[in-house]
């Protein structure tokens, strides 16, 4: 089971994001992925958590597709963006 931040605990251990971005998806979508996910960690017998990991690695486990589609998480994940985690690109 994945153990989310609140948005207080970002705020006092890293300070005000830049912004904020919330995943959502449909209830078709979340359940196609839940699926999928299930079947990882079934195949894998436990081994594997059945989550998902994304270029800017935030996770989706089950728990949370589970939790979102209860309506107890007004999005499937959250992504914070901080001062420091902005790269500047300059053509040469």
């Amino acid at each position: 089971m994945s153990e989310r931040l609140s948005l207080h605990d970002i705020l006092r251990d890293y300070g005000v994001p830049l912004a904020t971005l919330g995943v959502v998806a449909s209830q078709e979508d979340c359940l196609k992925l839940r699926e999928r996910l299930m079947t990882v960690r079934n195949l894998s017998q436990g081994r594997e958590q059945g989550f998902m990991e994304v270029n800017c690695t935030f996770y989706i486990d089950v728990h949370d597709i589970d939790r979102y589609l209860s309506g107890e998480l007004p999005n499937l994940a959250e992504i914070y963006t901080f001062p420091e985690d902005i790269q500047k690109h300059v053509e040469e």
